[in-house]
């Protein structure tokens, strides 16, 4: 359940952790340059990536979760993928997911609601997490409260069921569900891509049946 800590992974959880402390000491002072606000209402480019690593500084729970997910499905892919992927495939995924919000708060903002800005890294998370059920799908888990284990094919389809559910119907407000999504949707389109997989690819062939291949 808990990997070893490997270069990258740390780096992201510290780059995480010290932006937290920022946060801490100059209040929201980061939040209008850093976190991901809807455009034309404060969005500058670098928030794309910036968002990822800002935090709800009310309480603990946000980053501590976001961080042991960081922890417990970026380590293995960082060990799969080497350095330079797994570290492209994170970002790839924030700046992902991050697109999706902005549709999201433009078509909010549209109809009349306030503009809010979006924070965290759990869109570049839900992209670790899947990224892990798409190479180790059948890796078992105990996921809090869940009372059991659990495949990893099957905890990524709870969480896109349970995003689009609560994205749609709005019973957990204050939370970015549609950059959830967004972040395992380029997650997924990526992993296609390096595979040479569809829409990228024709993806691998078939080996001719034995009646059809030639005799020499």
């Amino acid at each position: 359940m808990f990997p070893r800590l490997l270069p990258v992974t740390r780096t992201l959880l510290i780059a995480n952790v010290a932006v937290y402390l920022l946060q801490l000491l100059l209040g929201d002072t980061l939040l209008d340059w850093l976190a991901l606000w809807p455009v034309g209402h404060g969005f500058l480019p670098w928030q794309l990536l910036t968002y990822g690593f800002l935090h709800d500084t009310s309480g603990f729970a946000h980053l501590a979760f976001n961080m042991l997910a960081l922890w417990m499905f970026g380590s293995p892919l960082e060990q799969t993928w080497g350095q330079k992927r797994f570290l492209t495939f994170f970002l790839v995924c924030i700046a992902g997911a991050g697109l999706l919000q902005l549709a999201v708060g433009w078509w909010m903002v549209s109809a009349g609601a306030l503009p809010y800005p979006t924070l965290g890294a759990s869109g570049g998370v839900f992209g670790l997490l899947l990224g892990y059920g798409m190479l180790f799908p059948n890796n078992r888990m105990i996921v809090f409260p869940l009372p059991m284990e659990i495949k990893a094919r099957t905890l990524v389809i709870f969480y896109v069921l349970l995003a689009l559910v609560l994205g749609f119907t709005g019973l957990q407000p204050g939370v970015a569900h549609f950059a959830h999504l967004g972040g395992m949707v380029v997650g997924w389109l990526l992993i296609r891509y390096w595979r040479g997989q569809p829409p990228f690819g024709r993806g691998p062939r078939k080996p001719k049946p034995p009646h059809l291949r030639s005799v020499r």
